[in-house]
Formats: C-alpha cells, structure tokens, sequence
C-alpha cells in the first residue's frame, strides 16, 4: 500500500509539470501576440486556457481523493495540502496570460501599447517566458537554487512594471484614457504572473527543505 501511495504522489508532481508547461505554452504565446498584435496566436491562447483549467481541475480531484483515503501525515501531508496550491496558482497564471492575450485581441490590428512601452513590455514578456521556464524545471528536479532564481528574476519584473507606472503617472505621458487603463492593466498581468510563479517557488523551497524562514529569505 505504501508504494502505491508513493506513486500516487509522483503523479501529483508529474501533473503540476505538465500544467507548468501548459502555462509555460501560454504565455510564451500570450506575449508574442500582445507586443507583435498577432491575433490567431492570441486566439490559440484563449482557447487553450479550458485545457489549463481541467488540468488543474483534474489535479485537485486527485489530491482530495489521496487526503480522503490516504489520510496523509507530516510531509506527505504538506506535499498534497501545497499540490492544491500550487495547482491553484498555475490555473491562476494560465488566466494571466489569457487575459495578456485578450488584449491584443481587442485592440487589434492595433498594438496595446503606445511605441514608447514597447520596449519595456518587450523586457515584461521575455522576463515571464524566462520565470515560467525555470517554473516548470523547478517543479520537475526541485533544485532549490532555481526557486531562488526565480525569486531573483520576479524582482526584475516588479522594477520593470514598477516604471510602466511611472511612465504613466509621467507630465509627458499623452496616451488617451483607454490608454491608460490598457497599458496599466497589461503591466499588471505581467506583474501578477511573475508574483504566482514566485510564490510557488517558495512553496517547493519549504517542501525540499523544510525551512520556511530560508525560503522567505
């Protein structure tokens, strides 16, 4: 019975990669089609956004049937109560980059940001792709170090999105309301897909070590 539940366990990790790279897929495209306004790639992402919610979906249903049987205790109860967690902020990133997607959908054939962001939402998308890459080989190894990485690379997005604000709030800034209100809620779903990524990292920190403190460091 043992071994069965070990298995049992390995598929809750192996399900939270293949929804990682799923997420991963998204805003790899989600990205592309905002700052290069290609609406049949953002069609694919919004489309695809149903497979990330049944995946996780799915997950759940797993790790409440393992809580339920199982009745899991010490560690293999934190690895199932933070598979639930963590699956949450996956489906949650998953909808990020639909709603980066859903952008460049309405505002085609025109691009959602004025050519002065440009190049900063250039730097926004690469740094999630980036996040989500390390995200997914995170969740496969549980290198430790990579969770730091990951950590270190969101505080890039928080600059980065940080500045869109301030370009915003700027004398010089002559976008229209509509504008604004795209601009900032872009930078905001870039900000907030690094943001999950992040707090997953720490969460697979705490499983492979033990050590909460260590991992809000």
């Amino acid at each position: 019975m043992r071994e069965v539940f070990q298995q049992e366990l390995y598929e809750v990790q192996v399900r939270l990669v293949e929804i990682s790279e799923l997420v991963l897929q998204s805003i790899r495209k989600a990205t592309e089609a905002f700052n290069e306004s290609d609406v049949a790639l953002a069609d694919q992402v919004i489309s695809a956004d149903r497979e990330i919610d049944e995946a996780a979906l799915s997950l759940d249903e797993l790790a409440i049937e393992i809580l339920y049987r199982e009745q899991p205790m010490a560690r293999d109860l934190r690895i199932v109560v933070s598979a639930l967690r963590m699956s949450a902020s996956l489906e949650r990133m998953g909808d990020l980059a639909q709603h980066i997607a859903q952008l460049a959908r309405y505002r085609y054939p025109d691009r959602v940001v004025p050519d002065s962001l440009h190049g900063t939402f250039l730097k926004l998308g690469a740094q999630d792709v980036l996040i989500a890459q390390m995200l997914t080989e995170l969740l496969r190894t549980q290198d430790v170090e990579l969770g730091d990485r990951i950590r270190s690379e969101d505080d890039v997005v928080d600059k980065l999105h940080q500045s869109v604000f301030d370009a915003v709030l700027s004398p010089d800034w002559t976008g229209e309301a509509g504008n604004t209100v795209d601009v900032t809620l872009a930078s905001r779903y870039h900000e907030r897909f690094a943001d999950h990524a992040a707090s997953i990292a720490k969460k697979v920190q705490y499983l492979a070590t033990g050590d909460w403190a260590g991992a809000d460091a």
